[in-house]
């Protein structure tokens, strides 16, 4: 008996040791592959070449006693993220998910549960609906407009002897930036702006650190595979995540507590923008839906989720076009163009129960920047630059250098004024 109890024991510990897990590198005691994985930055990058060198669409890679399972292939990524997304519809927790989600309150970064429910209706329901969608035409619009009157003034400026030089990057960023804001808080400046329709100083510190805060999100830290090193900050990502977010909330916090004293005190009862949503969402006994920490928390988070895609989207297809002009001629002379992919090639939006609800609007974005700016403008590289460089920058998936080239109009000036 004392045998049979032994050898179940032993079958038992064993099946618990050895799960059936896709193959990956052979992990260290109690820390797993945590020292690679810290010499070897970027992580994405590492883990890239890894499953390359072992000739695998699948991998499991053990940090601390976290199994993380990356995958490459669209049919596999199909059952992750269709098939299965019931069992894989959670987030992982980080510090900074955390610190930016104010404790799990929001949609995007919270684990599956009831918090994620609640809000992701709201979002679905009440900010991202068709319905609303056009509601929020006219903002769109007029930032639109901005972008195209921003990048003609730029046309009649002259630096270095060249005329026209414009940082896309830079322009497309605070298209979003300033799209977010008009219709979130119904402001494109926060300060006072600039007379050619660039950002202020203001501006270009809120998204500055917006980007900063997507830096973090998900980057490898070492103290969220090992909680007890969290006190310690050693990579010093805490510090950074807090700066970060004090200057977006310096400018978000003074907007969202006057307007919920403006509601408050029966001096607004109809919404203009998605703050003004949040704020006058009730419950079933006429209370407020949402907390204070929930709407300034959900902010930040639809902040963070609509100023990169499209702007990182536009600045490597136009650096492409540039280097193939008669691609570039094709889109910019096309009239109508319908792109779809039914497969999951490209999932910017993601799929399944955890897909973006924000689809209508990223795509409305990332088509206005292709359509205004390629309608509106001949784009060349600089006089001293051959070719556009399309290296990628060695910490993130963006080009290594931002994308300067030169624009020149294609319509009557009237079209570009305000």
């Amino acid at each position: 008996m004392i045998k049979t109890l032994r050898s179940n024991f032993i079958q038992t510990y064993s099946k618990k040791q050895k799960p059936n897990l896709p193959p990956g590198p052979k992990p260290w005691p109690i820390v797993g592959n945590l020292p690679e994985m810290l010499a070897s930055k970027p992580a994405y990058k590492w883990i890239h070449n890894l499953m390359k060198q072992m000739n695998t669409d699948i991998a499991c890679i053990r940090l601390g006693n976290a199994y993380v399972i990356p995958v490459t292939c669209p049919s596999i990524a199909t059952e992750f993220l269709r098939k299965q997304d019931a069992t894989f519809a959670s987030r992982s927790l980080s510090l900074t998910t955390d610190l930016i989600t104010s404790g799990y309150s929001t949609t995007i970064f919270v684990p599956f549960g009831d918090q994620w429910k609640k809000m992701k209706k709201i979002i679905t329901h009440d900010l991202l609906s068709p319905h609303k969608h056009l509601w929020l035409h006219d903002k769109r619009t007029e930032e639109a407009d901005n972008l195209m009157f921003y990048v003609y003034n730029k046309c009649k400026m002259v630096n270095d002897g060249v005329s026209g030089l414009v940082n896309v990057r830079s322009a497309a960023r605070h298209y979003c930036g300033n799209l977010i804001r008009k219709i979130t808080f119904n402001v494109r400046y926060f300060g006072d702006g600039r007379e050619d329709g660039g950002p202020g100083f203001e501006e270009v510190e809120h998204v500055d650190s917006i980007f900063d805060l997507l830096n973090y999100i998900y980057s490898f830290s070492v103290s969220d595979y090992m909680p007890c090193l969290r006190g310690l900050d050693l990579d010093g990502h805490q510090k950074k995540v807090k700066e970060a977010l004090r200057n977006v909330k310096k400018y978000h916090d003074p907007i969202v507590h006057q307007r919920i004293k403006q509601w408050n005190d029966g001096l607004k009862v109809d919404a203009e923008d998605w703050l003004d949503v949040l704020i006058s969402l009730k419950d079933a006994n006429n209370n407020p839906s949402l907390t204070l920490e929930e709407i300034s928390a959900q902010i930040i988070e639809l902040m963070l989720a609509t100023v990169d895609n499209p702007s990182n989207a536009f600045e490597w297809a136009l650096a492409e076009m540039i280097n193939q002009p008669e691609i570039l001629r094709r889109a910019s002379d096309a009239d109508d163009v319908v792109l779809t992919e039914p497969n999951l090639k490209f999932i910017s939006f993601s799929t399944g129960r955890r897909g973006c609800p924000g689809v209508m609007l990223g795509t409305t974005m990332t088509v206005m920047l292709f359509a205004r700016l390629l309608h509106g403008f001949t784009w060349t590289a600089p006089p001293d630059v051959p070719t556009i460089n399309l290296s990628e920058s060695d910490d993130d998936i963006l080009l290594a250098h931002p994308l300067v080239a030169i624009a020149q109009p294609r319509l009557p000036p009237k079209l570009y004024q305000l």
